[in-house]
């Protein structure tokens, strides 16, 4: 994937005199009434000769980028958009919503709606319960487990033949009914899947625990301090799904605001929305997914930069939906796109990797 990823950035960026590129003309991000600050890249003394040879290429050629913004010492200082999209639309986020879910969770423990992340699920998860393949491991699943995808549960998105695959749970009448059916294949904390529905089962314990629909609860205590209001809920499946399952669509720039939080321990603007200690507890890795590692739904992934290894925190989504995380830097990047199930959705790591990193680092 990474190779992939690497040479459609070499070929994006090679003959940059060639026939046909437009030159591109940098402009400092709009001030608006949203809660960010903006600066001029030319301030950041820096070479941004990477940057503009990126931006030309982009474009002047085909490429399934729909935005990428990069917030800098807490200023948003690049924010490009393509094939059509604009500022204040609001795009699906696919998985990246399980990391704001992660973040909804941390909340609710704050707030006392849910005593720890080591409670069993059955004690907030009151309906549904299993029916089907009863197995006393499944009492001994932890909120944790469906955080870290750990729960044991025969529920791999990455695996076609799994029961709990999600393509396949889509179609079924009942999803949380379904995933509790699921027959356990590990003991609850010893192997990590990738498994959409545990974290699925996790905001519809918030729920429960809150007496509030995930929305309602993340409006309240996340958009609303963080002054997000353009905000859609919905998913790709024709049937119609409960709160709970759906996802996100927020625009690119409230995506920076919830790399911001990430990166500020928990704060906006001063204000504590979420506790720092479960920003760090959730970012810092807890198992790893096919040798990745990962914590409460945020990915940690290293970028190697001339001879530093710079780690990243990273949410996630199909299509190149992501917020990339550097606190060693003071930086956010956020990308959206289009490339569903295509492997080039990974090139934004290869523009982190060969052109934002490297031009930045000299800052330090």
């Amino acid at each position: 994937m990474k190779n992939i990823a690497l040479f459609l950035l070499f070929v994006m960026l090679a003959n940059t005199a060639g026939y046909g590129q437009t030159a591109y003309t940098y402009q400092q991000p709009t001030v608006l009434e949203d809660g960010w600050k903006t600066n001029n890249l030319k301030f950041q003394k820096v070479d941004t000769a990477r940057i503009y040879q990126l931006f030309s290429q982009l474009q002047s050629g085909e490429n399934k980028l729909h935005s990428m913004l990069v917030v800098k010492n807490s200023e948003l200082i690049i924010e490009e958009y393509f094939n059509g999209h604009s500022v204040d639309q609001p795009h699906d986020l696919r998985s990246t919503t399980k990391s704001i879910r992660s973040i909804l969770m941390g909340i609710a423990i704050d707030k006392g709606f849910i005593a720890s992340i080591d409670d069993p699920i059955t004690k907030y998860l009151k309906q549904p319960v299993p029916t089907k393949n009863l197995d006393e491991r499944k009492q001994a699943i932890t909120i944790q487990h469906l955080l870290t995808m750990s729960s044991g549960l025969d529920c791999n998105d990455w695996n076609k033949k799994s029961r709990g695959q999600e393509d396949r749970v889509y179609k079924k009448k009942d999803w949380l009914q379904y995933t509790l059916n699921l027959p356990m294949v590990n003991d609850p904390g010893t192997v990590a899947n990738y498994c959409s529905m545990g974290v699925v089962l996790a905001a519809e314990i918030i729920s429960q625990a809150s007496g509030m629909t995930i929305d309602k609860f993340a409006e309240k205590y996340l958009f609303e301090p963080l002054g997000i209001h353009n905000i859609q809920w919905a998913h790709t499946s024709n049937k119609e799904v409960i709160p709970s399952a759906k996802r996100l669509y927020l625009t690119s720039r409230d995506m920076a605001k919830i790399g911001q939080l990430i990166l500020n321990q928990g704060k906006w603007n001063g204000q504590q929305i979420v506790s720092e200690q479960w920003i760090e507890e959730a970012t810092t890795p807890k198992t790893k997914i096919t040798g990745i590692d990962y914590g409460y739904c945020w990915w940690n992934l290293p970028f190697k930069v001339g001879d530093d290894i710079i780690i990243s925190k990273i949410a996630t989504g199909n299509g190149g939906q992501y917020i990339l995380v550097i606190p060693e830097m003071d930086m956010v990047a956020v990308f959206t796109g289009g490339a569903y199930n295509s492997e080039e959705d990974k090139l934004p790591f290869a523009i982190m990797s060969k052109v934002l990193l490297p031009t930045f680092a000299r800052e330090r």
